[in-house]
């Protein structure tokens, strides 16, 4: 299947998995792998063997002299886990200000603190604790190492605009250049102007240093010693890694990566195996698939242990894929782009890498954020072939030829420029920049896209006619940790009498798959049945109430779970959520009051927040947006996809792959949308459709 006379192509220096700058480490039975080279080595010797280490007084003493460094640490430097430390044991906290971590991903941040716990020698909590959205485990005024998300660092913004608590900040992962990176990059510099004693490490991977040097330089001077900022490269340690592509485009390429993952396990040597895929849903179905190949061979050779790894599994199962391998098993990751640079998984000797990647796309015209599946970035693919040479030699296996790499872009566009922004203008107006489009962005958004966001704001009350923040309605939506939409939906609900519905719903909506979903067989036949027992008409949204509602009454019982097929893990966390929620409605003084039964009410007070996301069912027999215009279907995972076609509803998210897909739907009368958002709509309804 793949190209024999492709030469080996060797990648940028890295380490072997326990130079990593990821945990290792299983948090529930403290379980170390079995990769671990220096394993008979102390915690101290390990950290000394890092090639962070050589540089740690230069770290130190280029962060006395400059106020940023610019620190690029090649993937398994140990950067992340080890410079918060050599902070730490040099004097910084120690006037009970914390050093702050951030990462763009939620995986990254616990799994990292987990591990500096442990060589700290402390509990998870007290020293080195984390902060991630609806998540936390520190203590005030005795965790001096804090690792945290980004959006979690522009909320404590919100609260103290210098950052007084904090005496470093180091930003992580900056090569992933998300939304929330190139906001708080544009914060920092205002902060750094007014606090000199603030200290800033700006670290990535692969990052273009002289820009951000430039960037967070204060001093226009030409005069290099008047500088305030500065770089610093560390190398790392990489194992060559052998590149193969197909000779022939594949044309299904999750099909594709099943049947290379099957060939690397039948023909080559030891090692385990991490496959990229787009979304969860693909990697259920890759899971699936590896699981019934593995259960049809009966010989005692080596088995595949399958493990999907996607940001929206429970905490514990994510966990799993860091175990080590058992003996006779050979551990098969099937995982999204986020095993692609925020974390490292141990013992990855075989990459298979299907060439796409999924990521959010607005779509100004359209007014619609849709989450595009599109070719992989040459750096991401790179990226994703390096995890393969972190314990020795490997092999990264490319679903796509060699002259389809040379066509694809140099680096994936920052996230800033491609997405939707309501919820980053709302929080930038909370926080009191209220000229958002002369704000100092590493990357600058299109300003299509930054007016799109005004005008929704608008249209949600969220902003005046004069574009400042309205109170309270504004201020308490910038304060939830939600999409806009979403605030509007909780902040209303009391109003609507049905804010303990609303509460449920939108907790729902932060976690993924509530119900359980076999590929295929009489298992899927059940689970589909099942699902049916608590499907309504009315949608979507209703149905993951009554899911979750059922799920309280009978009293979380895993046994009821098992047998609807009601994911337990994941209403487990809805509940998680949906207490924080509840404690943020009462702090704004907002009622938990039921509807009684009302679904109306409910309805209402979700068309009242989703209202730009609203559709209607055109006589050619696809949906059409009201803003824009744009085709759209029903999503086949919708509980409206069997059931007759209702005329109108709203949508919580668009999914675009052969077609643009509704998800998250709720029926809705148009009627409502003319009374709860006349501003928006009176003009249109009035048309004729």
């Amino acid at each position: 299947m793949f190209s024999s006379s492709v030469k080996p192509v060797f990648l940028k220096p890295g380490d072997s998995s326990w130079s990593e700058d990821k945990p290792d480490v299983d948090t529930n039975n403290a379980t170390t792998f079995i990769y671990n080279p220096h394993l008979s080595f102390s915690l101290e010797q390990q950290r000394q063997r890092l090639p962070i280490f050589r540089n740690r007084s230069h770290v130190l003493y280029l962060l006395e002299k400059y106020q940023v460094l610019v620190l690029v640490g090649e993937t398994g430097s140990g950067k992340s886990t080890q410079v918060p430390q050599y902070l730490l044991e040099a004097g910084w906290g120690s006037d009970g200000k914390v050093i702050g971590v951030t990462e763009p991903r939620r995986v990254a941040a616990t799994t990292l603190a987990t591990r500096v716990a442990e060589e700290k020698g402390c509990l998870l909590g007290q020293v080195v604790g984390y902060s991630i959205r609806f998540d936390e485990c520190f203590e005030p005024n005795v965790t001096k190492i804090k690792f945290m998300t980004e959006g979690i660092l522009l909320r404590e913004m919100m609260a103290d605009p210098l950052l007084r608590n904090y005496c470093v900040i180091v930003l992580d992962e900056v090569h992933e250049r998300t939304l929330y990176t190139d906001i708080v990059m544009g914060l920092l510099k205002k902060i750094l102007r007014k606090r000199k004693t603030l200290k800033l490490i700006v670290a990535s991977a692969t990052v273009d240093a002289e820009e951000l040097r430039n960037f967070f330089n204060l001093n226009s001077t030409k005069d290099v010693n008047q500088n305030t900022a500065t770089i610093l490269s560390v190398d790392g340690r990489q194992y060559p890694v052998d590149i193969f592509y197909v000779k022939e485009p594949v044309p299904d390429y999750v099909k594709a990566v099943v049947d290379s993952v099957t060939k690397i396990h039948l023909h080559e040597p030891m090692g385990d195996v991490l496959a990229f895929l787009t979304g969860h849903e693909e990697v259920d179905r890759a899971v699936s698939m590896l699981k019934d190949h593995a259960a049809q061979r009966k010989e005692d050779g080596l088995k595949m242990l399958v493990l999907p790894m996607y940001g929206s599994l429970p905490n514990s199962e994510q966990l799993r894929v860091f175990r080590f391998t058992p003996r006779g098993l050979r551990k098969v990751v099937v995982a999204t782009n986020i095993a692609e640079t925020s974390i490292t998984i141990p013992g990855i000797v075989y990459v298979v890498d299907c060439g796409f990647v999924k990521l959010r796309w607005f779509n100004p015209e359209a007014h619609t954020d849709s989450l595009i599946v599109v070719p992989v970035s040459q750096a991401s693919a790179d990226q994703r072939a390096g995890r393969a040479g972190r314990v020795r030699s490997g092999k990264a296996y490319r679903l796509y030829t060699e002259e389809a790499f040379s066509g694809l872009s140099a680096a994936t566009p920052p996230e800033m420029q491609r997405t939707e922004l309501s919820m980053a203008v709302l929080q930038l107006k909370a926080l009191g920049i209220d000229n958002v489009l002369r704000f100092n962005f590493p990357s600058p958004p299109p300003a299509r896209n930054l007016l799109s966001a005004l005008e929704l704001l608008y249209a949600l009350d969220a902003l005046d006619s004069g574009g400042r923040l309205t109170k309270p309605l504004g201020t308490m939506m910038a304060e939830f940790p939600v999409s806009p939409l979403h605030s509007k939906v909780l902040v209303m609900s009391g109003e609507f009498g049905c804010s303990d519905e609303v509460l449920s719903i939108m907790a729902a909506l932060q976690v993924q798959n509530l119900f359980v979903k076999p590929s295929s067989g009489q298992a899927a036949l059940r689970a589909r049945a099942a699902r049916r027992m608590f499907e309504v008409q009315e949608g979507d949204l209703l149905t993951a109430l009554n899911a979750c509602r059922a799920y309280a009454k009978h009293g979380e019982s895993k046994q009821w779970c098992d047998k609807f097929f009601v994911n337990r893990k994941a209403m487990r966390r809805a509940k998680e959520i949906r207490g924080q929620m509840e404690r943020l409605l009462l702090r704004f003084g907002v009622p938990v009051v039921s509807s009684d039964g009302d679904t109306e009410k409910v309805c209402r007070c979700i068309t009242a927040g989703l209202f730009p996301n609203a559709a209607y069912l055109h006589y050619s027999g696809v949906y059409k947006t009201v803003r824009g215009n744009q085709d759209l279907h029903i999503h086949p995972t919708s509980v409206l996809y069997t059931l007759e076609q209702p005329k109108w509803v709203v949508f919580n998210e668009v999914l675009q792959t052969d077609k643009a897909y509704m998800r998250e739907l709720t029926v809705v009368n148009p009627s409502w949308l003319e009374e709860l958002a006349p501003h928006f709509y009176e003009k249109v309804i009035d048309k004729d459709y």
